[in-house]
């Protein structure tokens, strides 16, 4: 399947008066304006809202906002490709994007992420999975459902109706609400069974800004299971389910329990990761989003999505006998 070519960088827009539509209701104005700007990074859309360009029914208004529906939002003249913005995704990125999507139907967009691909844009990353599939639909409002770490392969939901966006949310804050499956190179020898590592979660900031989250009482609650599929060269090629979603989950579970997941660059054992390039040809986090199970509809409509195993991940597997 050829990718649709990137629209060429346009004049000025001019001023724009938009009318939420009622589908639109609880969505976030940052949001709102990123599915009405296509392309727009997200710095840009923040710029706009906090110097006061983009009014809410006349008056100023913050990026979280939730919308209702019948309010009108001025959007002011933007040039998305001028000094400091980001340019278009290159041809070969967007076919690449193309290619990962593995399900497709009215409601939901869904890719199997490549590693090294951001969810979404942000401070020194061009171009997120999200402003990439908008550039590729641009008739279709996308939003994400959830995240997944850059570094991190595999399912990325994405929503085309304000409906099922809301409902995954809900399913994602309910006990059970969604079936996550992962897979991942443990460090070492793991036990046999099914290992549970019930563990609270908190995020703090390192100097720099960058996210580094600990095992610490005061964080959230984290739940996650862990089983041994089979031995790889003295490691362990496991299954993890998941009962929350938290920042770096698996990755601190992992390194809690003393068998770091191979390849992490952040909670990961250095000395286990140089030895895994030299010997496996590993040079990413092995961790694999592969399947989500869910139902929509009040439990009437059921989805079961599967990302195969990234071919340098099953590569590696085979490398290590």
């Amino acid at each position: 399947m050829t990718a649709p070519k990137a629209p060429p960088a346009g004049n000025k827009t001019a001023v724009r008066m938009v009318v939420v539509p009622e589908d639109r209701a609880g969505q976030r104005l940052d949001n709102f304006l990123l599915g009405q700007l296509k392309g727009a990074p997200r710095s840009l859309v923040y710029k706009l809202v906090r110097s006061g360009q983009v009014r809410v029914n006349g008056g100023r208004a913050k990026a979280e906002r939730k919308l209702e529906g019948g309010e009108e939002v001025r959007i002011p003249p933007v040039s998305l490709h001028e000094e400091g913005d980001k340019t278009p995704p290159p041809q070969a990125f967007l076919e690449r994007m193309e290619a990962a999507i593995v399900f497709e139907d009215a409601r939901l967009l869904v890719l199997n992420k490549p590693s090294g691909v951001a969810s979404h844009g942000g401070s020194g990353i061009s171009h997120g999975a999200i402003e990439t599939m908008r550039v590729l639909r641009p008739n279709q409002n996308l939003e994400l459902v959830h995240r997944l770490d850059r570094d991190t392969s595999g399912l990325l939901i994405m929503a085309k109706k304000r409906s099922a966006l809301t409902e995954l949310q809900a399913l994602m804050r309910e006990e059970g609400g969604i079936q996550k499956r992962y897979l991942t190179l443990l460090a070492g020898r793991m036990p046999d069974g099914v290992m549970t590592v019930d563990a609270p979660l908190h995020v703090g900031l390192r100097q720099g800004g960058e996210r580094h989250v600990q095992v610490n009482a005061i964080g959230k609650a984290s739940l996650s299971h862990f089983q041994v599929l089979e031995r790889r060269g003295g490691h362990s090629y496991c299954e993890v389910r998941i009962e929350t979603g938290r920042t770096h989950q698996i990755r601190v579970h992992a390194q809690h329990i003393g068998h770091p997941v191979a390849g992490d660059d952040k909670y990961g054992d250095p000395a286990v990761n140089k030895r895994l390039r030299e010997q496996a040809g590993l040079k990413r986090l092995f961790l694999h989003a592969a399947s989500l199970e869910f139902a929509l509809d009040g439990g009437k409509s059921p989805y079961l999505l599967n990302a195969p195993l990234a071919e340098e991940l099953g590569a590696a597997l085979n490398r290590l006998g």
